[in-house]
């Protein structure tokens, strides 16, 4: 709004006595005053420059004027994005003190834009962080990096009391930085290369100096969380076949989980982190695939083929090494076990259905497998071998879906589902290095695949049963419920599935869920009550009731904008309690509740049930309007991970509306 306007040119416009908002007018109570408003005395729109130009600028904040410049410019609609400063970052830590990162975008072209924020701290030295983007005819890259030159700090427990200091420095100054970057290219229709390029020089960098969203999922391969991965890799796809060729390194900046007795500190009170040298640089690593255009013998033919060779510098017993083989006496002078592999494979599957609607799936698997594995330890009395094995499947899927309708819009479906495979015996030689195999997630989908394990080193052999059914219930379009229940069934216990306990290698204990005649039983469900209200479950339990893994999340929303979320994860699959057990239960909740009009507070957190402990926690206080949202609150920081000890802290989040955020996140709840 302004009192005058005066057209001065083709190109300027101006605005006299000007009052902007970025939120509506409120009609129907002309005397309310606006959250925020930019009150100027003059505006000039400068259409060849693409800004506007303000002069004699007050900000008021609920019609109270809180701040004041003789100058202020920013581009006008037209512009997608333009240099300036965007708004800033505050907070508060006990390590860093009080932080201000305050960005600069410098926009170079439409295509090419740099971004420095730095970040100065009030107890630490300053954290340069830029920002490169760069779009080309055929992809984009993205290149992040930070440096500083610092001591280090807060690192240690100095006084011995058993919590680590967050303030104290030691050590000389030196050069201290990361850089996360990835790019992604386009050849022709069906090849692209991408890669990823992420290190950092110090392993508690990013949690000392709070560097937002360090692990990012980007390229073929994804880093976990804690590692960071750096990649390079090509792909060739059509609709028919796919081929990928990559090769990758790891950076871990986890714990080493043989310090856990010790809260992962050596004697000096430094926390210990994974040696990268027992990681693997896996090069090359390919993967592809083939189907044939019509079907085969009235089927679907896929054929498959995979490589890989790993190399690591130092020596790691299982999962390079079974258990059985893993020496008992000190192996620091040993070298890192090698391994190649290249595997066949070739299914076919056809699918029928029978006047009834019963659903028949006849499948054939073979697969072979060559395995040539180097430096193995002195004792085996070899330094090298080559591992070859075959295995051949074949089987059924039958399921009978059954659907009846209620009156209205509602729904019940009964899906039972049941299949049986015959194959020869697995061979799982005990040189086989079990590198990709490590973890299974059983589920409604993968209790059904006939390699359940992922990757390729552990397989499955023998006859197989396993049948499950799913119940689905729909009230109307919105209200749904859904639960499956299923087990597997097999001719034999199957050793090689065992892994040594970690508080006692000599025990094993199956995490998987497959090693026995009868595998976990897999329970998982929706629940959606309301248009407002969502739900799911799973879990897998062992063969007399007891809970070993399981997951539920319910989060819902009430009133206008009050929402909230409540999370439970579990995993007690170590049979035995000690200090390395990987046994874990957690907690989060994440909600907002306004209290009185745009008023409200919000809450996140995340406990360690198996600790008794809180390790991350917010409380804020919040207002959201049309014109802008900003938190202020305080959160506490206790990681296990963190080098620190608890961190307690402020945090500001603002988001001004048409304006945009300060890019503050909340990622570290999950």
């Amino acid at each position: 709004m302004a009192a005058t306007a005066v057209r001065r040119s083709e190109n300027i416009s101006e605005l006299n006595r000007v009052l902007f908002m970025p939120c509506p007018v409120c009609e129907n109570d002309p005397k309310a005053q606006p959250a925020i408003t930019f009150q100027a005395e003059k505006a000039v729109q400068d259409e060849e420059l693409r800004a506007i130009l303000y002069r004699n600028v007050v900000v008021r904040v609920g019609g109270v004027p809180v701040f004041y410049t003789p100058y202020l410019a920013h581009p006008d609609p037209s512009v997608d994005r333009a240099s300036g400063f965007l708004i800033p970052r505050i907070d508060y830590e006990q390590g860093l003190g009080l932080s201000v990162e305050a960005p600069y975008l410098h926009v170079v072209s439409p295509s090419e834009d740099w971004l420095f924020s730095p970040r100065v701290n009030t107890n630490v030295a300053p954290l340069m962080n830029v920002q490169w983007r760069r779009r080309f005819d055929s992809g984009t890259i993205v290149a992040r990096g930070g440096y500083t030159y610092a001591r280090n700090f807060g690192d240690f427990d100095l006084d011995g009391d058993g919590d680590a200091e967050s303030k104290v420095h030691f050590g000389d100054r030196t050069h201290r930085s990361y850089v996360l970057a990835h790019g992604k290219f386009d050849l022709g229709d069906t090849w692209r290369w991408g890669f990823t390029a992420e290190r950092v020089s110090d392993k508690t960098l990013f949690d000392r100096y709070d560097v937002s969203s360090p692990y990012q999922d980007n390229g073929l391969y994804y880093g976990d969380r804690r590692r960071l991965i750096s990649q390079i890799y090509a792909e060739r796809q059509t609709q028919r076949s796919y081929l990928s060729v990559a090769a990758f390194s790891i950076q871990s900046l986890r714990l080493d989980p043989s310090f856990s007795d010790t809260d992962f500190r050596d004697p000096d009170g430094f926390k210990v982190f994974e040696d990268d040298n027992r990681l693997p640089l896996v090069a090359p690593i390919i993967d592809a695939r083939w189907e044939p255009e019509g079907p085969v013998m009235g089927g679907r033919l896929r054929l498959q083929g995979s490589a890989v060779a790993l190399t690591r510098d130092a020596y790691v017993g299982f999962p390079t090494l079974r258990p059985e083989i893993v020496p008992a006496n000190p192996t620091d002078d040993l070298p890192g076990v090698d391994s190649r592999r290249v595997t066949g494979k070739m299914d076919w599957r056809r699918v029928m259905i029978s006047p009834m609607g019963l659903r028949w799936e006849p499948f054939v698997d073979m697969r072979a497998d060559v395995y040539s594995i180097d430096d193995l330890p002195p004792f085996l009395g070899i330094d090298n071998d080559t591992v070859s094995r075959v295995r051949t499947s074949a089987g059924v899927d039958v399921s009978y879906p059954l659907y009846r309708p209620f009156a209205g819009t509602g729904s019940i479906i009964l899906e039972p589902m049941a299949q049986l495979s015959i194959s020869n015996d697995a061979d799982l030689d005990r040189l086989i290095p079990v590198e990709d195999s490590q973890t299974v997630e059983l589920d409604h989908i993968s209790l059904f695949r006939m390699d359940r394990f992922p990757g390729y080193d552990l397989l499955e052999g023998g006859w197989r049963f396993t049948a499950g059914a799913r119940a689905t219930f729909n009230w109307d379009d919105t209200r749904s419920a859904s639960l499956f229940v299923g087990r597997s069934t097999r001719a034999d216990d199957e050793r090689a599935y065992f892994i040594p306990v970690p508080d006692a290698p000599t025990q094993l204990y199956d995490p998987s869920g497959l090693a026995r005649r009868t595998s976990d039983w897999v329970v998982q469900g929706t629940f959606d009550p309301s248009e407002r209200m969502r739900g799911w479950f799973h879990a897998v339990m062992d063969g007399s009731g007891n809970l070993r893994r399981a997951e539920a999340t319910i989060s819902g929303d009430w009133g206008r904008r009050n929402s909230g979320a409540l999370s439970y994860i579990l995993d007690s699959s170590n049979p035995l309690a000690g200090p390395n057990n990987r046994n874990y239960e957690f907690v989060q909740v994440a909600s907002q509740q306004f209290v009185y009009g745009n008023w409200g507070i919000t809450v996140r957190g995340i406990a360690d049930m198996e600790r008794d402990l809180i390790t991350r926690s917010e409380v804020g206080l919040l207002y959201d309007d049309d014109c802008f949202r900003v938190e202020i609150g305080w959160r506490r920081d206790n990681t296990r991970v963190r080098p620190t000890g608890p961190s307690e802290g402020i945090f500001i989040r603002l988001n001004l509306a048409t304006f945009g955020g300060n890019g503050y996140d909340d990622s570290q709840l999950r």
